[in-house]
């Protein structure tokens, strides 16, 4: 690895070390990077506990446990500096175990970890934010066999690396990440990259996996929640065309509870929420860096007085900081699943969605202007 001296013009070539020869230990150091930033492994996580457990009559413990935005458990098992030669067999030991983990249960070790670690909040709540769901009731969690693993180390033995190879071909999502840390002066870095399998070849396995889930849900039939949700965005789409509200002119129904459109800035969205319980517009902004996203938000919020009184209303704002996205909102109260209430539903969008889009467009360029000026 090498450092960029823009000075000079020049690379600077890093040293590699060994975690045990800066003194660094696994729990107390690689655990609590990963478990504080889950994103070094290559997508968002829900870290749900440490140390975890919870395995009936063992004494055995998993480094840490996770769910992805599909809602599946994540194992992630760390080394430092080897391996070893048993880890692929611990890991399976754990997803075994936690095969059997329920909704309920899941919620309570999230629960216990939030007291815990983050000084409380509500547990159910968090993972229907970061599952962008309707209510925790619709939100599935630990589906079948889709338990994952993620294996961290500076080394991985060979034994280790075939077995994981062999055990990719028969459907097991499990990926090796080698983590190397680097020193320049007094000055530490840490490379994660995942060695296995490589990441073009993840995608491609990844893209045949969702396309046999695709299929089989087809075979199944649309489930009753998303069969509703399927036809109130026809109903919906079809009322904006009429009323001539151009932004979803060219977005589909879907079997989500929201729909989304383009504000013509990446990572910056308008969209329409359908639940069992209200309809609501949302303003999102979710670029690239919690950052970016927070310093947008805080800008707007700045302005909050003024982009109200342009709306005509006042509008919710959720900075959402321990979340990545931020976003502005405002809702009505309905019974979504009462088809009765769709047409004044659909009005109410026709009100309301081209007033967010107003209001929200004016800032849009503001926003591109302040982006290229950094």
């Amino acid at each position: 690895m090498y450092q960029i001296n823009p000075t000079t013009n020049e690379l600077i070539e890093l040293s590699e070390q060994r975690f045990a020869d800066l003194g660094f230990k696994e729990r107390e150091h690689l655990q609590e990077w990963l478990a504080k930033c889950p994103t070094a492994l290559g997508e968002e996580l829900l870290i749900i506990q440490k140390e975890f457990d919870g395995f009936d009559e063992t004494r055995e413990r998993l480094d840490l446990l996770a769910l992805d935005k599909h809602g599946n458990l994540v194992l992630i098992e760390n080394k430092l500096d080897d391996s070893g030669k048993d880890v692929v067999w611990q890991s399976l030991k754990y997803a075994s175990y936690c095969s059997s983990l329920k909704k309920a249960d899941i919620e309570r070790i999230y629960q216990a970890y939030l007291d815990r670690y983050e000084g409380g909040g509500k547990a159910s709540e968090r993972i229907v934010e970061f599952l962008e769901a309707d209510e925790f009731s619709d939100v599935i969690l630990n589906s079948g066999t889709d338990q994952r693993i993620k294996l961290v180390a500076a080394n991985f033995r060979r034994e280790v690396t075939s077995t994981v190879l062999w055990l990719l071909q028969y459907g097991l999502q499990i990926q090796c990440y080698k983590a190397t840390p680097f020193k320049h002066g007094e000055d530490l870095f840490l490379n994660i990259e995942q060695i296995i399998p490589t990441p073009e070849a993840a995608d491609f396995m990844i893209g045949i996996t969702e396309k046999e889930k695709e299929q089989k849900q087809v075979e199944r039939g649309l489930s009753n929640a998303q069969s509703l949700r399927h036809a109130f965005w026809e109903q919906a789409l079809e009322g904006l065309q009429k009323a001539g509200v151009k932004l979803y002119q060219n977005i589909s129904p879907s079997r989500d509870h929201w729909l989304n459109a383009g504000s013509g800035l990446s990572g910056i969205n308008y969209a329409m929420i359908f639940s069992k319980s209200e309809v609501r517009v949302e303003f999102n902004i979710a670029r690239g860096t919690q950052q970016e996203n927070k310093q947008i938000f805080d800008g707007l919020h700045a302005q909050k007085e003024s982009i109200e009184s342009t709306f005509g209303a006042r509008l919710k704002w959720l900075r959402l900081d321990h979340r990545k996205a931020s976003r502005i909102e405002y809702q009505k109260s309905f019974d979504g699943y009462d088809k009765e209430n769709w047409p004044e539903m659909v009005a109410w969008l026709i009100q309301f969605l081209p007033k967010m889009e107003r209001t929200f467009s004016q800032q849009i360029e503001v926003i591109r202007r302040d982006l290229r000026q950094g």
